[in-house]
């Protein structure tokens, strides 16, 4: 095994070490876990399988199978922006409506003091 395939393989096991503890300690909720260990399973197969990367690589006409990785690596983190993207804007409108009706029951509770006193 050439010293680059060990240090990509150490390197990807290490992370998938690391999301694994962050997820036994509730750091990193299940639904966001299925994509980095996605990811990691990936990579590991991409670590452990060199040939099939050039070979790959040669067939879709690009000189290096390293770059081939890099161009896989970039499509998956606009996927993980993209997807965050997705959840900020959904919490941005839980939380307006959160807000509203926070303002509502406000105004409620307003007028029922002042219709009493």
């Amino acid at each position: 095994m050439a010293a680059i395939q060990l240090l990509a393989l150490l390197g990807t096991l290490s992370l998938l070490l690391f999301v694994v503890e962050a997820i036994r300690r509730g750091r990193l909720k299940e639904r966001y876990a299925l994509l980095w260990l996605g990811a990691f399973a990936v990579l590991l197969l991409l670590s452990l399988a060199r040939p099939w990367v050039d070979w790959l690589a040669l067939v879709l006409g690009i000189r290096y199978g390293t770059s081939l990785i890099f161009l896989m690596a970039f499509f998956f983190l606009l996927l993980i922006v993209l997807h965050y993207s997705l959840v900020i804007s959904e919490q941005s409108e839980v939380t307006k409506r959160l807000a509203q009706r926070l303002a509502l029951l406000e105004a409620e509770i307003e007028e029922l003091r002042c219709g009493r006193g």
